[in-house]
């Protein structure tokens, strides 16, 4: 029990400490290894508490998957801060109304979800034998009726960071070169290619 409870304060500490670290650090690359230490100290407080599955997706998914995609993008991404800054007062209206428009829909939804008749009867449903139910029945059971509003928070914040690697990603350069496939299919032989009959003896000497 002791050594539980020290296992627990660890990753606890850790985890926090490297929270703080994916906020603060001026470097993007050390934010997203960072946030790679804090994965692993999650993934072992969810050992402690029984949740293998939880653990090893934590660990599989947002560490071997997610977490090494930051660290791709932030090291390839070369950003512009002095344009973002430029740009944020002229783009800020309607951010501030997609905001307004997604506070108002997660009211109404909690609001219905509070005044329901039977929302009572829901959380206050018996909780199953765990020896019947499997760990990733029970993580779904709770996951989806307890923290549905988390859930959907964490769904929108994934949705608006691959929005924003998009806008980020996607540059307009005047000065550079495109390739237009239409010029290129409709290009014909004897536009960029000339047949010339050299007689014997007239050639150009090198």
């Amino acid at each position: 029990m002791i050594v539980a409870s020290l296992a627990f304060y660890l990753f606890s500490f850790m985890a926090i400490i490297g929270a703080l670290n994916v906020i603060f650090q001026r470097n993007p690359v050390h934010s997203v290894l960072w946030l790679i230490f804090t994965f692993f100290n999650a993934a072992g407080l969810f050992v402690l508490l029984g949740a293998e599955f939880v653990a090893m997706i934590l660990v599989v998914v947002y560490v071997g998957a997610v977490a090494v995609l930051f660290l791709f993008v932030v090291m390839m991404l070369d950003v512009n801060v002095a344009m973002l800054r430029e740009g944020f007062l002229r783009y800020m209206p309607v951010g501030a109304v997609i905001g307004i428009v997604l506070l108002v829909e997660l009211a109404v939804v909690m609001g219905g979800w509070a005044f329901a008749p039977s929302a009572h009867l829901l959380s206050a449903a018996p909780t199953p034998d765990m020896a019947q139910v499997s760990n990733t029945q029970a993580l779904g059971a709770l996951l989806y009726t307890k923290y549905v509003y988390l859930f959907q928070v964490s769904g929108i914040i994934l949705l608006v960071a691959m929005i924003g690697s998009i806008v980020l990603t996607l540059r307009r350069r005047p000065d550079s070169r495109k390739q237009v496939i239409a010029d290129q299919v409709a290009r014909r032989a004897e536009d960029t290619l000339e047949v010339v009959k050299v007689q014997t003896g007239q050639g150009v000497a090198l």
